[in-house]
């Protein structure tokens, strides 16, 4: 069984309901999920997990400041021990939608490993926003167990 963590921030609750979707999606392809704010999230979960999703808001084009928190507090105490592991990004976003690019950055400096293309959800998340969120949590179990 794979232990997929996902850390967010999110302002709106959009971002909070793509990282609950994620969630659950890994849950259904039987992995245990830790689901955390950018804030709450430690060094030590980001060691722990199997797999990982990173989730913000777009905040002027740039990722939201709960993740970047989490990233910048992660980075030295995980240096190397997480290199390969494999990670999906997902922002939210009023209509820019380029945050995109800071959070593959961010984790390209830790060497994760990308599975899928970054989702970037416009608004709050439904309809086939809703099923694509849960198809990457199940993937993300499964390349957790890989």
């Amino acid at each position: 069984m794979a232990n997929v963590l996902v850390v967010y921030c999110s302002m709106s609750g959009n971002t909070k309901s793509a990282a609950e979707a994620i969630a659950a999606g890994a849950r259904s392809a039987g992995a245990t999920v830790v689901l955390k704010t950018g804030t709450e999230a430690q060094p030590e979960d980001l060691l722990q997990c199997d797999a990982v999703a990173l989730g913000s808001y777009d905040a002027f084009s740039y990722v939201g400041g709960g993740l970047k928190d989490f990233f910048d507090r992660s980075f030295y105490p995980t240096q190397g021990q997480v290199t390969g592991k494999p990670f999906a990004a997902f922002i939210t976003h009023g209509g820019g939608g380029k945050a995109i690019q800071s959070v593959e950055s961010l984790a390209q400096s830790f060497k994760l490993g990308r599975i899928a293309p970054t989702l970037s959800i416009k608004g709050k998340p439904a309809g086939q926003d809703l099923t694509e969120l849960r198809e990457l949590g199940a993937k993300l179990a499964r390349a957790g167990r890989e």
